[in-house]
């Protein structure tokens, strides 16, 4: 088996600059995750599977399956520790078809379409604050055919944090991890203050973990409690994106997804903790902004609009390293000649992957204008379910194909740890299909019109690909 190619340069000689240390790493992980999902989910959490101790032991098994995929990648990470993550796992594992069809899909509507629902989630919290931005006021629209086209207050806001911060990241790396780790800073503790608030209040409700369960508790109702919390882990995958920007990869890479992987479980086990003292299960299950109801609930109402500035912040950081990571995605695959030629370029000065930047948060701000990132996304969750479930048996193909590749880090566990995330990931697979089997059908589509671009773009000239060179 021959050495895989190293990445490419770009024709004007500019690599990536390897800037970031273990601490970045951590808090991109941790940024990455962060976001809405824990001030709204556990209402649907507590719906599905109506006891306070189960609560809690699907978040910590949440975790542990999240840390399971951590470990995991991280294996993948340092052997192949470049820009694009994922896609260098896939087409290093199956060939280059599969790493440019999961390409293809986060930049159709994966990494996209998340982007548009992140930025407009953040539009309609600030909205409550800012009445212009609000989701219910209409700034434009415009009749085609039958169809009415609006702009509301809270698009206008997500179009202009998703520019402001692609801005931020095109000027320079340190400019834009700098951003990310001062919001990712900034939510982590004004999350431990409510933590420690929620905790140390009288309780409203006090939580008996050790109750005797309900007869409306189900092994389905467990496993569709266990979906939601999973899915609030999402981007703990982040860093891997990023490795071509990471000092010694081998060491911080590990270090950043387990560390900040572990930190997210602990902050979101606390968290419901606190959730669960504040109100009955049965009233958290009936809540969706869950997370200013609780803080209102034990602390008063000013606690609860703090908590939702809290949201918003969380939302804007969350933001901020999504585009952060992202973008770096598509570098690998223009610079192998299967993408647009500009995206692989990188810009002498600033050292970022500017065309990379804009071509995908141009996109994401179409899509969110149009009104049609939330099904779309829904149709990619599927498939973006197929690719985690390859990615993670990668591990097995290439210590079967490799086994005298150089692997600075061993996924702890092996094989059971990978094993684990993998039929965690096929139990969501198999939930999705059953629940959503249209969307499913419709995102595998998605994935499929990927082939005849594959097709074209391996079709060009040799001389229509970037040249081969080294990032830093």
């Amino acid at each position: 088996m021959t050495a895989p190619e190293p990445p490419r340069a770009d024709e004007g000689g500019a690599e990536l600059d390897r800037a970031l240390g273990a601490w970045d790493a951590t808090l991109l992980t941790i940024g990455a995750v962060v976001g809405t999902g824990i001030f709204l989910t556990a209402g649907d959490v507590a719906r599905a599977l109506p006891h306070p101790g189960l609560i809690v032991l699907v978040w910590i098994a949440a975790g542990v399956l999240t840390l399971a995929g951590a470990l995991t990648y991280a294996e993948l990470g340092v052997m192949f520790p470049h820009a694009g993550g994922i896609y260098h796992f896939l087409k290093e594992a199956y060939g280059p078809l599969w790493g440019f069809l999961y390409g293809w899909t986060a930049f159709l509507v994966i990494n996209s379409g998340g982007i548009a629902a992140i930025a407009v989630g953040f539009g309609e919290y600030l909205g409550t604050f800012i009445p212009f931005f609000s989701g219910d006021r209409v700034l434009a629209s415009a009749a085609i055919g039958s169809w009415t086209w609006t702009l509301s207050g809270a698009q206008a806001a997500a179009v202009l944090a998703i520019a402001g911060l692609t801005a931020v990241n095109h000027f320079g790396l340190r400019e834009g991890a700098l951003t990310q780790d001062l919001l990712t800073l900034a939510r982590v503790a004004l999350l431990g203050v409510l933590i420690v608030a929620g905790l140390l209040a009288p309780a409203g409700q006090p939580p008996a973990l050790l109750a005797p369960l309900p007869a409306s508790a189900s092994f389905a109702g467990l496993g569709l409690a266990l979906i939601a919390a999973f899915w609030t882990f999402d981007g703990w995958y982040g860093a891997t994106l990023s490795a071509g920007e990471l000092r010694r990869p081998e060491r911080t890479l590990p270090i950043g997804l387990t560390v900040g992987t572990a930190a997210v479980a602990v902050l979101y086990v606390l968290v419901n903790l606190v959730y669960i003292r504040a109100m009955p299960v049965a009233t958290l299950g009936q809540t969706s902004r869950i997370g200013e109801a609780a803080a209102a609930a034990l602390l008063g109402p000013i606690a609860g609009r703090a908590v939702a500035l809290l949201v918003v912040l969380a939302t804007f950081g969350c933001l901020a390293s999504t585009i952060l990571y992202t973008s770096r995605l598509y570098l690998p695959m223009a610079r192998d000649g299967l993408f647009f030629r500009s995206v692989g370029r990188v810009h002498p000065r600033y050292r970022t992957p500017v065309a990379s930047l804009w071509a995908q948060s141009g996109w994401s701000a179409l899509l969110t204008i149009s009104g049609t990132y939330s099904q779309l996304y829904t149709y990619a969750i599927f498939a973006g379910l197929l690719f985690h479930v390859g990615t993670t048996a990668s591990v097995f193909v290439l210590r079967r194909t490799r086994p005298a590749a150089p692997r600075p880090y061993r996924t702890w566990g092996y094989p059971v740890t990978p094993a684990v995330f993998a039929l965690a990931s096929l139990a969501l697979v198999a939930n999705t299909l059953h629940e959503r089997p249209v969307e499913s059908l419709i995102g595998l589509g998605l994935v499929a019109l990927g082939l005849p671009a594959y097709l074209h773009w391996k079709a060009r000239p040799a001389g229509g690909r970037a040249h081969e060179g080294s990032l830093r």
